[in-house]
């Protein structure tokens, strides 16, 4: 399990232990804005030795605050996407080496959001506004993040189907869920802590779409997908943009190099 807040995480992982005794969980600690947290989890999880089946790109923020991250980059695509993207980079040797080793499919599922066809603009990504995020607006700014996971799983799948890799990569919306995504957002948060707890989904309910494309017999050899509801979905004509999925790999390649 990699977390943020460490203590939460060790609770989570008691509270898991406790319902399934013979679960083995390791906490580490990550930090998805930063490329050197990334690096040093990366590197933590090699050291543990363990086999990677599945990897699931899960984590996500949506601040009220046009910031950087400490690299210097728009806060919601450094977390959103380029920390999945680097830590995706990091264990892929693993995966490959594990579904070689095990004959086993290796799937990695990146979690979007509806709200990549929703709020974007027009050119899908704004390149120009990653290290400088004056004028862009915040919601626009986590719609972008979102469609940058769909395009990195496209681009992903196309480079596996081409190396012969046997893993897939998919994108997933969970459905609007009660979590603290919405912390910053003291209005919305405010709505979502009292109507949102009639109309939104539970975190169980919000888990049921990811861990089908994860872990279930039916989605074996798909990739490239969207998918909502346990189905495969259609995504915005921007998220199946194939020229924009490579054009967003190398950005984000030079990105994670420099």
């Amino acid at each position: 399990m990699p977390v943020g807040n460490v203590a939460a995480g060790l609770a989570v992982k008691e509270s898991i232990v406790a319902k399934i005794p013979v679960a083995r969980i390791d906490v580490l600690e990550l930090d998805l804005s930063s490329m050197a947290s990334v690096r040093r989890f990366a590197s933590e999880f090699e050291s543990l030795n363990l086999p990677l089946n599945i990897l699931i790109n899960n984590a996500g923020v949506l601040t009220r605050n046009r910031t950087c991250s400490c690299d210097g980059l728009e806060l919601h695509f450094a977390t959103n996407h380029i920390g999945h993207f680097l830590l995706t980079n990091l264990l892929l040797e693993n995966m490959k080496s594990t579904c070689r080793d095990s004959g086993t499919e290796g799937r990695i599922v990146n979690v979007t959001s509806v709200g990549h066809a929703m709020m974007t603009y027009p050119e899908g990504i704004c390149f120009d506004k990653i290290h400088d995020p004056s004028g862009l607006n915040d919601f626009i700014a986590y719609c972008q993040s979102k469609l940058a996971n769909i395009l990195h799983s496209n681009e992903l799948s196309r480079i596996f189907k081409e190396e012969g890799v046997n893993i897939s990569a998919n994108a997933v919306h969970p459905g609007v869920i009660m979590t603290n995504i919405f912390r910053d957002r003291t209005i919305v948060g405010a709505f979502f802590n009292t109507i949102g707890r009639i109309i939104c989904r539970r975190v169980e309910q919000g888990a049921a779409t990811t861990c089908y494309v994860a872990m279930h017999p039916q989605v074996k050899g798909i990739s490239g997908k969207y998918f909502a509801d346990c189905n495969i979905s259609s995504p915005s004509l921007q998220a199946s943009d194939a020229e924009l999925a490579k054009k967003l790999w190398q950005f984000s390649l030079q990105t994670v190099s420099s």
